[in-house]
């Protein structure tokens, strides 16, 4: 998220959290602070092998409540932001994947499980979510990764008692960094 209006539209959605990405080789890299950033849902600021000082002078200046780790921080480097809530997210294609998580167990609140592609994340393509049926680790998790507004009965059928939501991006823009409000308002009503 990065337009104000669209952040108004979004927040009055109710999501529980709201993304912002300040990686710059992002196509929606929050480069300058959005006029309104949202009040009732919490501040995700996402972040992808950066300099630790840049993520708490960030984290700081956007008043962020959550801070997503994308690239390959390790979990010392994440041990080093718990002032904030942590997400370090994993690219899954196989079970084999999961394996990564183990190191990072005690070191994060959360995991984000997204899709292997060429981009970090945001390639709207998703994975065998059945691959997460092997993951007994104890950190929650999101489920993200090219979820979809035609998505709505997959999402319901799918369950793991670690699953704490599902992450929107991609497939609900209209462009990169703002929402399709009737889409994404469709999506939450199905839900």
């Amino acid at each position: 998220m990065r337009d104000a209006d669209n952040i108004r539209e979004v927040e009055a959605l109710h999501p529980q959290w709201m993304g912002f990405i300040f990686w710059p080789r992002s196509s929606r890299y929050v480069s300058e602070r959005p006029k309104y950033m949202p009040t009732s849902a919490r501040r995700v600021g996402v972040f992808v092998d950066q300099d630790i000082d840049l993520v708490e002078r960030t984290a700081h200046d956007y008043a962020l409540d959550i801070i997503q780790l994308h690239g390959s921080e390790s979990p010392d480097y994440a041990r080093r932001l718990r002032r904030w809530k942590v997400i370090k997210a994993f690219n899954m294609a196989t079970v084999a994947d999961l394996d990564q998580t183990k190191a990072y167990e005690g070191a994060v609140d959360y995991f984000l499980f997204d899709t292997k592609g060429q981009c970090v994340g945001g390639n709207g393509a998703k994975f065998d979510w059945t691959v997460l049926s092997s993951y007994q680790g104890d950190t929650p998790f999101l489920l993200s990764g090219g979820i979809g507004p035609d998505d709505a009965e997959s999402i319901k059928s799918f369950h793991h008692p670690r699953c704490i939501g599902i992450d929107l991006n991609s497939r609900f823009e209209t462009a990169p960094g703002i929402k399709n409000i009737i889409q994404l308002k469709s999506f939450i009503e199905s839900l």
